[in-house]
């Protein structure tokens, strides 16, 4: 098993991985938005291209986080940060809540990718010295969700009345069955030394102009995140409303 420092020196690629998940994360947004208000016609929630470049979205981001949150709490978890990181995706998710009701009140957003994340970087800390267990798990549960075993249906069920959810459609919805496997999965491939492998690939590391703009945008994730989305939507709006 690799020291956290060790690890940390050595995956400098991670934040140009990331970056690319936030790039194709913003074409999926824009084309969303571009959709929505009907300057194009794609059904990004039905049409196989869109649901698997989703899926290649989320699972990039939630095998980063696993990645991450054994980079920063290996070989002791540091709960100062780990609190800190807590009230930060809290508040975050709180906001994305409040505003996606006013915006789709009936499909507003009550677990989304961001809610999932705060979720999961508590379930992965006892997984994050056990890189076999970790691994397990996650072939468990791509083999139970696959096989329908495993689900959060009745979970839904008993919480859509009592909280007013969205009866049949949200926005934005991260089931714990399959992606916590890519968040254990992450935490493997660190712990085992895969992510180096991976991540010293030239691809990832060589200095150009592209890699050092993806580089930056991986390491404020969570703050472009916050504000492409309002952003790009308010645009699109305000040309709708300039057309129309």
């Amino acid at each position: 098993m690799h020291s956290s420092s060790l690890l940390k020196r050595r995956l400098i690629g991670l934040d140009v991985f990331k970056g690319w998940a936030i790039v194709f994360m913003m074409v999926f947004h824009i084309t969303f938005d571009l959709n929505y208000f009907h300057f194009i016609s794609v059904a990004v929630h039905k049409e196989i291209f869109w649901v698997n470049f989703r899926y290649l979205i989320v699972a990039m981001f939630l095998v980063s986080v696993g990645i991450s949150l054994t980079l920063v709490h290996s070989p002791t978890i540091l709960w100062s940060k780990m609190f800190k990181r807590t009230r930060i995706l809290g508040a975050v998710s709180l906001v994305i809540t409040v505003a996606t009701y006013f915006v789709f009140p009936h499909s507003w957003v009550y677990f989304g990718i961001i809610h999932f994340i705060l979720l999961a970087s508590w379930l992965g800390l006892p997984f994050l010295p056990y890189p076999r267990l970790a691994l397990g798990t996650a072939i468990v549960i791509l083999i139970g969700s696959a096989k329908g075993w495993l689900h959060t249906q009745w979970l839904f069920a008993l919480l859509k009345t009592p909280l007013h959810l969205p009866p049949t459609y949200t926005e934005d919805v991260l089931h714990p069955f399959p992606w916590f496997a890519a968040v254990l999965i992450g935490i493997a491939m660190t712990q085992y030394g895969w992510s180096y492998t991976f991540f010293k690939h030239t691809f990832w590391t060589s200095k150009n102009k592209f890699n050092t703009l993806l580089s930056f945008l991986g390491r404020h994730a969570l703050l472009v995140y916050l504000i492409h989305l309002p952003l790009f939507f308010g645009l699109f709006m305000l040309i709708y409303k300039l057309k129309y």
